[in-house]
């Protein structure tokens, strides 16, 4: 028996051979009971597209470029991770394969870019760690070269391509349930003003006390990771004077504290998973147990979170994965719309012990 073809896979499928190519290239204009059956005789006969004459045919390599950022000092790494698996999952769906690289910083990124396009004849890209005035997309925008980003293009949302999540839509969800536990000291943990992502988280969680009628709650700005959210952790509590060092000030079930301590932060919102662990640690240090004495919810819902019995506020990643590659096939293909396609994800909220 030779080599399945796509003349095979149609007469196995009881379909045209266009058909058989449009669930290949273009799934979506076909049903799905149609696209059932096509996948299911592809996968038993064992057909494979022929790459090569593709890119003979249209000029492309079929590949996509996505550079790696440095390790970060937090769990919520682990979230790039999620990313690049759902990514190259989807991507392979559609024969188009993934190529890694670094780069230490934006200069240094669109180098390689050029560097690819010249040497690989890379098809696009994916960015990831948008930020304010990128010059990355500025640099591929200039030269009119196919790519989305995971991550708004903060201030500009509409020049260039982008799927994100509603960071702003996950810290009000965290904030609006401790409000109905009865908290209404609400501390926000997160990052230094101008993290476009972390402002973002911060706006949700200062609107559902607005909302409240509590006006600005404290908070505290840190660099990501563990320590760091020890640290606000400390500066929080310390703040408060006695009741960050007594249990006896903490917030049980039953509702806020009316005492003199009431100044005291009786939850914490954080800005990542990676600051959430670490303010759980520093309130065990103290004799203040999350969950019971106060609350504590992340961001990210890590696998660690998982683990700990964290609160956390989910996002979307493989839809996010999906939705990036969906965008970028459409410029490819010259199907995208005139201006440039937005999508924004709604996170929901993990509820553990904490």
């Amino acid at each position: 028996m030779g080599r399945p073809t796509l003349n095979s896979v149609a007469e196995a499928a009881a379909v045209s051979r266009q058909t058989v190519s449009n669930v290949i290239n273009s799934p979506e204009v076909v049903s799905p009971e149609t696209r059932e059956r096509v996948q299911a005789a592809i996968e038993r006969l064992g057909y494979r597209p022929n790459t090569a004459a593709r890119q003979m045919r249209t000029t492309r390599s079929q590949i996509i470029g996505l550079c790696i950022p440095p390790s970060g000092n937090g769990v919520s790494g682990v979230v790039l991770d999620q990313f690049l698996h759902s990514l190259t999952a989807t991507a392979e769906r559609y024969d188009h394969r993934i190529m890694l690289f670094t780069a230490a910083d934006d200069e240094a990124e669109t180098r390689a870019y050029a560097d690819l396009i010249a040497s690989v004849g890379i098809d696009g890209f994916v960015l990831t760690n948008t930020h304010h005035d990128d010059l990355r997309t500025r640099w591929l925008l200039e030269r009119e070269l196919p790519f989305v980003t995971f991550g708004r293009p903060w201030g500009a949302e509409d020049t260039h391509p982008w799927v994100d999540v509603d960071g702003a839509a996950g810290t009000r969800l965290a904030t609006d349930h401790l409000l109905r536990q009865g908290h209404r000291r609400i501390a926000f943990v997160g990052w230094p003003e101008g993290s476009g992502s972390g402002d973002d988280r911060r706006a949700g969680w200062a609107a559902g006390l607005a909302a409240a009628g509590l006006g600005e709650g404290p908070q505290a700005a840190v660099y990501d990771g563990v320590e760091g959210g020890r640290s606000a952790a400390v500066r929080l509590l310390d703040a408060s004077g006695p009741a960050g060092r007594d249990r006896s000030a903490s917030l049980p079930g039953g509702g806020p504290a009316e005492s003199s301590h009431t100044g005291a932060p009786t939850a914490f919102v954080c800005a990542s998973d990676s600051l959430a662990l670490g303010v759980t640690a520093e309130l065990r240090d103290r004799g203040i147990r999350p969950g019971a004495d106060a609350a504590v919810i992340g961001f990210d819902d890590t696998p660690t979170a998982s683990v700990l019995g964290l609160s956390s506020v989910a996002q979307p990643i493989a839809d996010v994965a999906a939705e990036c590659v969906r965008q970028l096939r459409a410029i490819l293909r010259g199907e995208a719309p005139a201006g440039p396609a937005t999508t924004l994800f709604t996170p929901h909220l993990v509820l553990r012990s904490t």
